[in-house]
């Protein structure tokens, strides 16, 4: 297993080696293969993935929410809940029967950060890509806090890789489950953007290379069943398409 670049026109993208990680100077192996025949996995291990909920208006309306919040909500999911496309999101069908996609852009840092500046947020992302923030709704709503809902093991689908020359302030975000759509919005619908996101949380915590923000879902969640093929599609990035299994 190995970090790659695709590169290539429409139709004929082929995937070059990388020699260890990404984060820095790119070294390239030589070695080059057809996407077509390269199993995509997740596109990093970050060491923490850090949520933000309530981020569009429509969906804290959908969520029974009057007003939206002051200020980004932030919450975490960890690193074991990663899986990359094509792999299967496990229903832990003993633990919860109200299991629900959310669609959301995913930021992937670049650089050791702390207290960055919002107009210098863009110095430290390395680049973005499709995310699901797998929700287990009946037990957030028991808890009153979302960790357990939101961290089972498969529960944060990434990929299909990282788009790293983007601009994200308006870009089309959809889900779809069984090639229906269900979710339909854009980023500049974000109540609080990318470089407030950046800026907010690393005055929090210290962001290190590979660590992911999820930048929140738009409105139109709902359940997933065992069977379901459910697909994240984010304009200039690509589509990161994951089966519901039974985990039990």
């Amino acid at each position: 297993m190995t970090f790659g670049v695709v590169e290539g026109a429409r139709g004929e993208e082929f995937v070059s080696a990388v020699a260890g990680h990404p984060f820095g100077d790119i070294q390239f192996t030589g070695d080059r293969f057809p996407l077509a025949e390269v199993r995509l996995v997740a596109p990093m291990l970050p060491s923490k993935i850090v949520a933000i909920g309530k981020n569009y208006a429509d969906h804290v309306r959908e969520m029974g929410g009057d007003e939206p919040p002051a200020e980004p909500v932030i919450f975490s999911k960890p690193s074991t809940s990663v899986i990359g496309p094509g792999e299967a999101v496990a229903y832990p069908e003993k633990l919860s029967q109200r299991v629900d996609f959310e669609g959301e852009l995913a930021v992937v840092i670049g650089r050791l950060c702390r207290e960055v500046p919002v107009e210098r947020a863009h110095e430290v992302i390395f680049g973005y890509t499709c995310a699901n923030d797998v929700t287990a709704r009946d037990l957030q709503k028991r808890d009153g806090q979302w960790t357990r809902a939101k961290g089972f093991d498969t529960f944060c689908p990434l990929g299909p890789w990282i788009e790293t020359v983007l601009d994200p302030s308006d870009l089309a975000i959809t889900t779809t489950v069984n090639g229906e759509i269900r979710q339909s919005g854009r980023t500049s619908q974000l109540l609080h953007d990318v470089p407030t996101l950046v800026a907010y949380v690393s005055a929090v915590m210290t962001l290190i290379p590979g660590d992911v923000i999820l930048t929140g879902t738009p409105a139109g969640v709902g359940p997933l069943t065992v069977g379901d093929e459910v697909s994240v599609g984010i304009e200039g990035i690509g589509t990161l398409t994951n089966r519901v299994v039974s985990r039990d």
